[in-house]
């Protein structure tokens, strides 16, 4: 999940007069909540009851219905909704057809990750170009998977419903805490984003204020997050969600205008480079990783969907169409700039051209919306400590204060950090390869158990140690040559 592609089609329920009571409790707030009516069971009765009556029955998968009355026979039912807050990505159940379906796919996956794929080329070799498929292959799998484990009784919902329903609520709140960590990283690499384009629109610019001076990237990743401060505070964010919802349309507008840069304008497509580059093909790995990292919203879009039978195919179609985005501008872009390709293709374009400064200004201006729609559910989960009486004035006041603290803190951490491709490369090498391989893998095996057939089994676990594999050698990787980078000033303009 990242900053293109943290909303949905607003097309399905963004408007709705109750969306600020969807923030009303965050993922770790209680679980198995009040569903919709066509899902919901008795407002105070067990979980444990439904599981025990279906214990025997098989799904449409010919999988048995898990067990789960042993982990739950104390969970009820609660009457505030973590499916509610689910509802904040933009999904209304059962509200979708196909083609809308479609659209909240493409703008899960295609986002700002497409900025990167040439750079990750280029650390990899063209080999990395198997590994991007292969990759796309995986988080399919264990995208179905997801929907297995949401199908595996009633009141599974959302991505922390299913690690209460494995792990218990630990495993509710390790899935959350990975989440939460993912969404504020994203607004952190928000801020580096706009750092890097801003100066590359405006060089040479800086601010000197009572002796403190500061160059372009800093005093624009300042500036953004300073702007950016007041929608962080609002409650209801309905209007930026709308904005938001285009992700997708702001990858193809960049990809076409690099095209239109190297075809048209006069760039060309004539560089190379080697097969395969050992050292530095972990990063790559995190880079891929980073841009299939959509499974915390896959549970939304299964519910969503007017026939949920047609989950399989939205996502089928939604990987394909975004890997051959993410594979095309790969190519491009590398072929166009070769070994000076730079971390965000943007940062290459030549600033002469018309098509140049569409990409940068898209790049600039989307994620523009979705600062607070990212840093909102990391906000509400600490506001949760507070009493609770949303409408007192004190109680508001707190809130701004932790809202306020959290943007000061993304923009300490942009500013330490500064290193947009090494920084998305960690968070796809740590917290993308937890979301999307080895957790979906892990709650499956943990739900349905001794169930399932020994080839699911085998191939549940290969996926989990593939995706350990990647988690340690991405992120040793990309840790390193973030370290790396400070004794590197004069190519910090690439990273």
């Amino acid at each position: 999940m990242d900053m293109y592609s943290s909303l949905q089609s607003p097309r399905i329920s963004l408007f709705s007069p109750s969306l600020h009571r969807r923030f009303s409790s965050s993922f770790l707030g209680s679980s198995y909540q009040r569903l919709p009516s066509d899902r919901s069971t008795t407002g105070t009765q067990p979980l444990g009851i439904p599981f025990l009556q279906d214990k025997d029955r098989q799904d449409e998968h010919g999988l048995p219905y898990s067990d789960l009355a042993w982990r739950l026979e104390n969970q009820s039912v609660k009457t505030e909704s973590v499916y509610e807050l689910s509802e904040y990505h933009g999904i209304k159940p059962q509200g979708s057809s196909l083609l809308q379906g479609l659209f909240n796919g493409m703008n899960v996956l295609a986002g700002v990750g497409i900025l990167t794929t040439p750079f990750a080329l280029k650390e990899a070799g063209w080999i990395g170009m198997l590994y991007l498929i292969l990759l796309s292959i995986i988080c399919f799998f264990t995208g179905i998977l997801l929907r297995r484990c949401l199908e595996s009784g009633p009141g599974l919902a959302t991505y922390p419903d299913i690690g209460q329903a494995a792990f218990g609520y630990t495993g509710r709140i390790i899935i959350s805490i990975i989440l939460y960590t993912e969404l504020y990283a994203c607004c952190v690499e928000f801020l580096i984003l706009e750092g890097d384009n801003l100066s590359s629109l405006f060089p040479g610019a800086h601010l000197s204020i009572a002796g403190l001076h500061l160059e372009g990237k800093s005093m624009f990743s300042l500036l953004t997050a300073i702007f950016v401060l007041p929608t962080v505070w609002l409650r209801d964010l309905s209007y930026l969600a709308y904005v938001s919802a285009g992700g997708v349309v702001a990858s193809f507008v960049v990809g076409i205008s690099v095209f239109w840069v190297g075809a048209v304008d006069g760039v060309g497509f004539h560089e190379t480079g080697p097969l395969f580059k050992l050292s530095s093909l972990p990063v790559s790995i995190g880079l891929y990783g980073f841009c299939y990292s959509g499974h915390a919203v896959f549970p939304n879009i299964y519910s969503s969907l007017r026939n949920r039978n047609a989950y399989n195919k939205v996502l089928g179609i939604s990987f394909i169409l975004c890997t051959l985005l993410y594979s095309g501008m790969a190519v491009m872009g590398f072929t166009m700039f070769g070994e000076d390709t730079a971390s965000q293709i943007t940062l290459n374009l030549p600033k002469q051209f018309l098509a140049s400064n569409i990409a940068v200004w898209t790049t600039v201006v989307n994620p523009f919306t979705k600062f607070a729609l990212s840093m909102t559910p990391v906000a509400l989960s600490l506001e949760e400590l507070l009493p609770h009486n949303p409408d007192s004035m004190k109680h508001r006041s707190s809130s701004i204060l932790i809202r306020t603290a959290l943007v000061i803190s993304t923009i300490g951490v942009a500013l330490l950090v500064p290193f947009f491709g090494f920084v998305m490369a960690f968070i796809g090498s740590f917290l993308s390869m937890n979301v999307s391989l080895i957790l979906p893998c892990a709650c499956y095996l943990a739900i349905f158990g001794k169930k399932l057939p020994a080839y699911q089994v085998i191939l549940c676990a290969m996926v989990i140690l593939v995706g350990f594999i990647c988690l340690v050698l991405g992120s040793y990787s990309s840790l390193s040559s973030i370290v790396a980078s400070y004794s590197r000033p004069n190519k910090l303009n690439l990273l």
